[in-house]
């Protein structure tokens, strides 16, 4: 074991994110005041626990040294999620709403992973608080409850450059700030501002304000829990606010410091990034594919083509929009169009929206290099003795980038591979088993077969829901940073 292993900071650490825990409950619970559900003090004595088991936290980390390296790093990110997520189930389970540790646990993770996922077949019979709290799982785990902590780590001493690289790994390294810590701040403050302004533009479009918070909520996450059971369908006859999701989708599927440039007047570094402009293209090709495979499969005569043109267009690119940036909701029921469409959609689980997004999935930046890496090796097969490098936004990419994209992608198919055949054994058909696991490990939200688009997951096995939550987290931290805890390596003193 780890002789040297700064275990102090892990706890402390652990009881900060319990606060913060706690505090959004303790919202949650005047929410529920306010709406006069009925379930205020539950909710309350829910939020004082958490709290509490936060000082508990901070009494036993006092004394720590003011120093993070990685190992600490990817423990803290790992267990800070999976304890957020345990204690996250205590509002569903004291208010009777979700009884079941195993079901409560699958909807906290679903939540805080921002997959959307859900066990719950009656959403709108739920109290308020409750909903909100749901949404509140989404909110605090889409920008990361680690960068969260990251903006506070000042107040404590503390450095945060391996807190950050630990719950946002991956290829890309911009910086709004050469500070980290400011870094997360700038992060948060945009991730507010679309909040806000998204909740402000529903509800001016014909949601309620509880609605438009929420859903705003679920949306700049990424996440896809909805206030409805009907998901976005329910607001089927409001085009303008399918519209304003769909833009506010796109937004958040793009890196965030994309909108750090734009709010800066940058706009020629957005118009030359590589990334959005294929994650640009591929929302569009894939919305026309879905459009004109759904216009020939009705057989409609030409005049009917017009009239079913802007609801199709508008479903079809709400759901190309929804599963690339793995935010799940759901206007129209995809599996219900053609086999093809189907296939299409289970294909698009496996893009994932922009790096530095909040968005879920393999990420449109290791396709590009992985496309640019194989090119380059035909090349390199007619010209072996030139020096050929690949380049992204004009900047050479260093090989360990190019291996480091290469091992996540089979780690990521062989965790899609593994999770299909668990899936399998815990009861779940083929086409089930396969769109369970990509949904999962995706933190997509709905998937296919038996956990389609209309369907929740309550009838998945109790071990299936478990499996499930592992491949909610293994997802949502990218593989590395939750597989690196079940290496020996990682545990042997001065590796």
């Amino acid at each position: 074991m780890i002789n040297n292993f700064n275990y102090k900071i892990v706890v402390f650490l652990m009881g900060v994110l319990l606060l913060v825990n706690g505090g959004f409950m303790l919202l949650s619970s005047l929410i529920s005041l306010f709406s006069n559900d009925g379930f205020v003090e539950k909710i309350t004595i829910s939020s004082l626990i958490v709290i509490s088991a936060g000082f508990v936290f901070l009494f036993f980390g006092r004394g720590y040294e003011k120093q993070i390296q990685k190992r600490e790093g990817y423990l803290i990110v790992t267990l800070g999620w999976i304890l957020m997520s345990i204690t996250g189930t205590i509002p569903y389970i004291m208010t009777g709403v979700i009884p079941q540790f195993s079901s409560s646990f699958f909807e906290t993770m679903s939540g805080y992973t921002t997959t959307g996922a859900t066990i719950i077949e009656k959403i709108d019979s739920l109290p308020k608080g409750i909903l909100f709290w749901r949404s509140t799982t989404h909110w605090i785990g889409g920008m990361g409850i680690i960068v969260l902590a990251i903006a506070i780590l000042p107040f404590l001493g503390i450095g945060g450059t391996q807190l950050f690289s630990a719950e946002a790994p991956g290829p890309a390294s911009d910086k709004l700030h050469p500070r980290i810590t400011d870094t997360a701040k700038r992060l948060w403050l945009i991730y507010l501002t679309y909040t806000i302004v998204q909740a402000i533009l529903l509800y001016i479009a014909g949601m309620t304000i509880f609605d438009a918070v929420n859903h705003a909520m679920s949306t700049i996450s990424t996440g896809g829990f909805s206030t409805k059971s009907e998901s976005i369908a329910f607001w089927n006859d409001k085009p303008l606010i399918q519209y304003i999701i769909i833009i506010f989708m796109f937004l958040a599927g793009t890196n965030f410091v994309l909108s750090y440039f734009a709010f800066t007047r940058k706009f020629q570094k957005i118009i030359q990034d590589e990334e959005f402009k294929l994650y640009t293209r591929f929302i569009i090709f894939f919305s026309f594919l879905v459009i004109v495979f759904n216009l020939l499969s009705q057989n409609l005569p030409a005049d009917s083509i017009l009239n079913r043109l802007e609801p199709t267009f508008r479903n079809a690119i709400f759901q190309v929009v929804s599963i690339i940036t793995t935010t799940g909701f759901i206007t129209y029921d995809f599996t219900q169009w053609t086999p093809l469409i189907t296939i299409i959609f289970f294909g698009l689980m496996f893009l994932g929206g922009s790096s530095g997004s909040t968005s879920g999935g393999v990420k449109i930046v290791r396709h590009m290099l992985m496309i640019k890496t194989g090119f380059l090796e035909f090349k390199r097969a007619l010209h072996p003795n030139a020096i050929i490098q690949s380049r992204y936004n004009s900047k050479t990419v260093n090989e360990s980038i190019s291996f480091n994209i290469l091992g996540f992608f089979i780690l990521y198919m062989l965790s899609f591979i593994v999770g299909s055949i668990g899936f399998g054994i815990f009861g779940a058909d083929f086409d089930s088993s396969l769109g369970l696991a990509a949904s999962t490990l995706g933190n997509i939200g709905p998937a296919l077969g038996s956990f389609g688009p209309s369907h929740s997951y309550a009838s998945l096995s109790e071990i299936g829901k478990l499996w499930a939550t592992f491949l909610m987290l293994l997802g949502r931290l990218e593989l590395f940073t939750v597989l690196i805890l079940f290496t020996p390596f990682f545990w042997k003193k001065n590796y």
